[in-house]
């Protein structure tokens, strides 16, 4: 059998991503983050509990430039998963599915996620 005669399918370096793809698999990325970063939640609610030498340890590490970036990355992963929570949720009331309203509402959750972690941040600072 000569397969040679056959198109080959677009690889993913010259395939154009949709925004609704970028935002599906993002929503699935943030979930994944969330949950690792609930790990790190319950270590720091261990820790809290330890004593306070076991606790300045851990502000130690979350207050290094590493840290910092887990702790916006986290935060961003959680305002992003809500914001497409609530996209997927109108969704579920047969409103926003034709295609340049998912398209607006992409972007829309993409921006709104960007700027509650910016407000975030600026609040707690």
């Amino acid at each position: 059998m000569n397969n040679h005669d056959r198109p080959l399918s677009p690889h993913l370096s010259i395939y154009r991503w949709p925004i609704t793809m970028v935002s599906s698999i993002l929503h699935r990325a943030t979930g994944i983050a969330m949950a690792a970063g609930f790990i790190v939640l319950v270590g720091w609610l261990f820790d809290a509990a330890s004593g306070p030498d076991v606790y300045a340890k851990f502000l130690g590490v979350m207050d290094s430039t590493l840290g910092c970036v887990l702790l916006v990355g986290w935060s961003y992963a959680f305002f992003y998963h809500l914001s497409n929570g609530i996209r997927h949720l109108v969704w579920d009331t047969g409103r926003g599915l034709e295609i340049g309203q998912a398209t607006a509402s992409a972007w829309f959750v993409i921006v709104a996620s960007i700027v509650l972690t910016a407000a975030f941040w600026w609040v707690a600072s």
